[in-house]
């Protein structure tokens, strides 16, 4: 017995060295070795647990004998103690080919049976996967099949799946069930459980009597589905009609925060062309949501209609997870928003209790407070965007970083120009050349401020032309504000014209006309008084030129206007003759040219008078 029990070690050993040599000849994959391994360390087990039983048995036939009964009892607990490390060893083994083992699925239809991980002789795990598929499909195909052909057969290589007791399926080894911690008869109860149910409901669903089932039922869904799709439209025709039936109530345009965005005809044209775009997406949807209903009728689309319904859940599953995970960043972002907003509206009561002067601040002037006010809300806004930023999703990706560099690279080529204005805008608002409404000259540019933005100026001429100037222009020209000193505390603008009169007029009565006329000229100020100035005595004239204040700066035109006509008026009433020097001198006896209302009744134009001089005698 017991040379018996050793060849029959010897030999298992010699075995498995076979095996595991056999093995890494074929392979040198990691997933091999280990399958090789535990292979050695399962038929060690079942050769310890041989020796165990021998053991044990001389060990009830050594009762009485404490010598041979101590040796027994030695080798035993040897046995135990190599046979639990062993066992910690192969449990090792099997972890590890969870990890890194790759099963290939038993698919013979639609659905997955199960999976193998191990090889068995020289077939790999794919070649054995393909052959149980193979061999399952030819008992579907046999037209005697009986379910309870399929039994179950020990074996030296483990539990058999055979059927009709003469085809095996497949055989389920002691690896096989280690990959799932179970007996390999107990996983070929499953197995065979699996492969019966498999076969039986294939043949089922593929009878006849199910195949008319089928084509009725597509019949009813194809007339349900056509019969909803009509029911739409007539729902949505209706809805159109009402619209169109009530245009004055419902189509009356779109106007948002008193911005007429649409007018009622194209409010109009809109509506129902987004009703018909909803409908069709309606029936789209609709269309699309009954063909996994169709294909599941049908085992060989039962698989497309979990494919079709992916197409939706999964984005949509996607975009709600996307949704609920971005919740605490939205609570961040409306938190943020909520603070800068207030924080705007506070800095704005100030803005305009300034601008209304119940509040004054040292060297900081009214005019300034709209627009750093702006300035300092352009910043609020760009330092919340920023603290924003973080939160927004897909803001820490390559794609949305790229786009943000771009469109910098964008701005900072294309804007220089509109930065510039931006700067030029900023600083002319605190040099505070003119204000809104005042009358300037900027370059050539002469006219009324109506719009002061960050980027331009706008200026409308007295002829009513609008001239925008580019704020980087205006200040680089030299600005000439006519509106400046015109307030009630100051004397007034200064408006000028010069008129030459010959030297035979006293410059005392020409002072004295010049003077009336300014002081009869509407907008032109009483206090201070008008003066003359006579800016040069030149060969043939004298040049005098009136000043007179007037606080109506934008009114120049008229104020010149006026101002000649009362000059003309005083001189023809004084005697005073406005014409060239050169002509007076040269004249004697015309008609003045004085308007006659502004002369004598007997005004009588002298006589042209010629003094001739008698030449001496000659020789006296």
């Amino acid at each position: 017995m017991k040379y018996l029990l050793l060849i029959l070690v010897l030999l298992l050993n010699c075995f498995s060295l076979f095996a595991q040599k056999k093995s890494e000849a074929a392979s040198s994959d990691s997933v091999l070795e280990n399958q090789s391994d535990a292979k050695i360390l399962v038929q060690q087990e079942i050769l310890d647990s041989l020796i165990k039983l021998n053991l044990q048995s001389e060990l009830q036939k050594a009762v009485g004998n404490s010598r041979k009964t101590k040796e027994l009892e030695i080798k035993l607990k040897n046995i135990e103690d190599q046979d639990s490390l062993r066992h910690v060893e192969l449990m090792q083994r099997i972890e590890l080919l969870k990890k890194n083992a790759k099963g290939y699925p038993i698919v013979p239809f639609n659905d997955t049976l199960f999976s193998v991980f191990a090889k068995i002789t020289s077939s790999n795990v794919e070649e054995r996967a393909s052959s149980i598929t193979k061999r399952i499909l030819k008992i579907y195909k046999d037209p005697f099949f009986s379910p309870d052909s399929l039994k179950m057969n020990k074996s030296e290589y483990g539990t058999e799946i055979v059927y009709n007791s003469d085809q095996i399926i497949m055989i389920v080894t002691e690896i096989d069930a280690l990959y799932y911690n179970k007996d390999n008869f107990q996983l070929a109860q499953e197995y065979l459980r699996q492969i019966k149910n498999c076969l039986v409901e294939e043949r089922k669903a593929n009878s006849f009597s199910n195949w008319l089932v089928r084509i009725c039922l597509v019949m009813l869904i194809i007339a349900g589905l056509s019969l909803l799709i009509f029911l739409i439209n007539r729902v949505f025709r209706w809805i159109n009609k009402i619209f169109t039936g009530n245009r004055d109530k419902f189509l009356n345009g779109l106007t948002i925060n008193k911005v007429k965005i649409l007018t009622a005809e194209n409010f109009e044209k809109f509506v129902l062309r987004a009703s018909n775009l909803l409908r069709i997406f309606v029936i789209i949807l609709i269309v699309y949501l009954s063909l996994p209903l169709l294909f599941s009728l049908f085992p060989e689309t039962k698989t497309w209609t979990v494919t079709l319904l992916e197409w939706i859940l999964s984005p949509a599953g996607t975009a709600w997870k996307g949704i609920i995970g971005f919740l605490p960043n939205l609570f961040s972002i409306i938190v943020i928003v909520f603070i800068f907003k207030y924080t705007i509206r506070g800095i704005k009561y100030f803005v305009n209790q300034i601008e209304k002067g119940e509040i004054h601040l040292s060297g900081f002037h009214a005019d300034w407070a709209h627009p750093t006010f702006r300035i300092l809300k352009f910043l609020l806004y760009a330092f919340m965007l920023v603290l924003i930023f973080p939160y927004l999703p897909g803001s820490g990706s390559p794609a949305f970083q790229g786009v943000s560099v771009f469109i910098g690279i964008l701005f900072s080529l294309g804007s220089s120009s509109a930065i510039a204005n931006m700067v030029a805008g900023l600083v002319i608002t605190y040099m505070r050349p003119f204000r809104i409404g005042d009358r300037v000259k900027i370059g050539d540019i002469t006219g009324d401020v109506m719009e002061k933005t960050s980027l331009v100026t706008r200026i409308r001429t007295i002829k009513n032309e609008d001239i925008t100037v580019p704020n980087s222009t205006v200040l680089l020209s030299s600005t000439t504000n006519y509106s400046t000193n015109t307030g009630p505390k100051d004397n007034g603008l200064i408006v000028h014209t010069t008129v030459t009169i010959g030297y035979d007029v006293p410059w005392k009565d020409m002072h004295r006309a010049l003077i009336d006329a300014a002081l009869r000229t509407d907008m032109i100020l009483k206090k201070p008084e008008p003066f003359v100035l006579q800016t040069s005595l030149d060969d043939f004239y004298v040049s005098y030129q009136i000043n007179g204040y007037t606080r109506e700066a934008n009114a120049q035109a008229k104020i010149y206007s006026q101002l000649h006509q009362n000059i003309q008026d005083c001189c023809n009433e004084a005697g005073i003759e406005i014409m060239s020097p050169h002509y007076m001198n040269q004249r004697d006896g015309n008609m003045t040219t004085i308007p006659t209302q502004y002369l004598e009744k007997d005004y009588k134009a002298p006589s042209f008078s010629i003094n001739l001089v008698n030449d001496p005698p000659k020789g006296k």
